[in-house]
């Protein structure tokens, strides 16, 4: 992975993460934490997974301990609340990123998973897994805009790379 690509990389997740915010906080009352059939039981409480799990790997390329014991919590925060905590972690994603030489993104870590399992990857490796990891569960959150019924955001690459409002 080349820095020019974890940069942009870094943005994209933030810019993403503001679309499904925006129109998650734009539904009606009760909706976002209306309980329904997806593994984290509401879009808020699958926004938190995402946010613990960059929180898990931000503390593996910081080479220190996360603190957790599972991939979320029990109850997610308030949606506000958690979104400016989202707005935090996707800021540290972008200086992180900003940061990165080609020699720096392919350094190996190691670290333990929430399951007891060593693993390594590349930091450039753990970028993009940050990445996808959100993509996937946002696209969760995305199909569960259809049960309300309401449209969600589109939040594709090729958007967000024409995009005049890149973080």
């Amino acid at each position: 992975m080349t820095p020019e690509t974890a940069r942009m990389l870094a943005r994209y997740n933030a810019w993403a993460n503001r679309l499904i915010f925006d129109a998650v906080a734009a539904l009606p009352a009760g909706e976002a934490l209306k309980p329904r059939a997806t593994l984290f039981k509401n879009m808020v409480h699958t926004l938190n997974h995402n946010y613990v799990i960059d929180l898990i790997w931000q503390a593996h390329l910081e080479g220190r301990e996360h603190g957790f014991s599972a991939r979320n919590t029990a109850a997610p925060p308030p949606l506000d609340e958690l979104w400016k905590a989202q707005q935090e972690v996707d800021r540290w994603y972008i200086g992180w990123g900003e940061r990165q030489s080609s020699a720096s993104l392919a350094e190996e870590i190691a670290f333990t998973l929430i399951g007891g399992n060593p693993g390594s990857m590349t930091r450039g490796e753990i970028l993009l897994h940050v990445v996808n990891h959100t993509t996937y569960h946002r696209g969760f959150v995305a199909d569960l805009f259809y049960q309300v019924p309401a449209q969600p955001p589109t939040t594709d690459l090729p958007v967000f790379r024409r995009s005049a409002t890149v973080p």
